[in-house]
């Protein structure tokens, strides 16, 4: 049914959210069981799920019989093995409270491996590819032979890389310390780490990159060591998984820096010379194309791959509804 009489018909309405926990390595058709899993997994992200279900809650009511589908954050990353997704934690609290790696901006890691490997023009099973999804908030992938290896958040959004307002990954004493010395709740604590940490509070400016790089341009020392940091923490985890695959063929960047910012993937790309990956300068130029940026001769190829989370939910809710439909004819 339409929204309005003799508007565009609306067949599925799909639906990112965050996390689905254990319980979806795909996409689903939203069931009352779903949203309970869903609403059980906003302990884990509580900041996103809720809103998230509320939003599936919305479009029952405005779509009313159209079917909606959950496409889930987490999904793409849990082929992750057990000796990849657990903590050094007693593994009971594994089994009472599902504390574990489980990995974000699947939908967007997903996508791009899969444009990689149609540039590439080699079979899924046979490339190891490192995607980087650097925005805002920022993650990166192994995806070895088609399948998720390893990512760099965790539990939630705040493990891994230095991102916009979040620490990443750091010692987890600091956090008793900090609380101690500062005197700060559990409230206090989360605010401080999710939201005035990072970029921001490293260099003292803004969480944009793009403000941090023009203070760094007049000589500001905080902002450059934030910009370092970044870019720091992006080549490191690019070689660990480069180890932990045994060889990569190529690194994908997307996401609004990944995309746009030429000057963080010539600082991330540089150290990577040992690899076999060289940058060539000008169509590292590019911004927000789809564009190979290494030389014809680097043996490991380096692509800009602008995101589309919007197509990949659409294609994703369509195909859910489909197999649906083959399931009960």
């Amino acid at each position: 049914m339409g929204l309005f009489e003799g508007s565009i018909k609306v067949d599925v309405v799909g639906h990112r959210v965050v996390h689905g926990g254990e319980k979806f390595s795909r996409s689903a058709l939203v069931t009352a069981g779903v949203k309970d899993v869903i609403r059980e997994c906003s302990a884990l992200a509580p900041l996103h799920n809720p809103p998230n279900l509320a939003g599936i809650e919305a479009c029952e009511k405005i779509f009313e019989g159209v079917p909606q589908v959950a496409v889930f954050d987490t999904a793409f990353h849990q082929t992750m093995p057990e000796h990849v997704y657990l903590y050094g934690l007693p593994y009971q609290l594994y089994e009472r409270h599902h504390i574990r790696k489980y990995g974000f901006h699947g939908t967007s890691h997903e996508y791009v491996f899969r444009r990689a490997v149609e540039l590439l023009d080699r079979p899924a099973t046979d490339l190891n590819i490192v995607t980087c999804h650097l925005g805002n908030g920022a993650s990166i992938t192994a995806v070895k032979q088609g399948k998720a290896l390893d990512t760099s958040m965790g539990l939630t959004p705040l493990e891994g890389l230095v991102m916009g307002t979040r620490t990443g990954d750091m010692d987890p004493a600091v956090v008793l310390y900090v609380m101690e010395k500062e005197q700060l709740n559990l409230e206090e604590t989360n605010t401080l780490l999710n939201k005035k940490s990072g970029l921001k509070g490293l260099s003292g400016v803004s969480n944009d990159l793009r403000a941090i790089m023009r203070e760094a341009e007049t000589g500001s020392r905080r902002a450059q060591v934030a910009i370092d940091i970044f870019c720091y923490r992006i080549v490191k985890y690019i070689g660990a998984y480069a180890a932990a695959m045994g060889g990569i063929d190529a690194v994908v960047f997307t996401g609004g820096i990944g995309e746009n910012a030429g000057p963080i993937r010539e600082q991330v790309c540089e150290p990577l010379g040992f690899l076999g990956l060289t940058l060539d300068p000008e169509k590292n130029r590019i911004r927000g194309a789809e564009v190979d940026i290494s030389t014809a001769d680097s043996t490991v190829k380096a692509l800009v791959i602008p995101t589309n989370e919007e197509l990949s939910i659409a294609q994703k809710s369509r195909r859910a509804v489909e197999e649906a439909d083959e399931k009960y004819r």
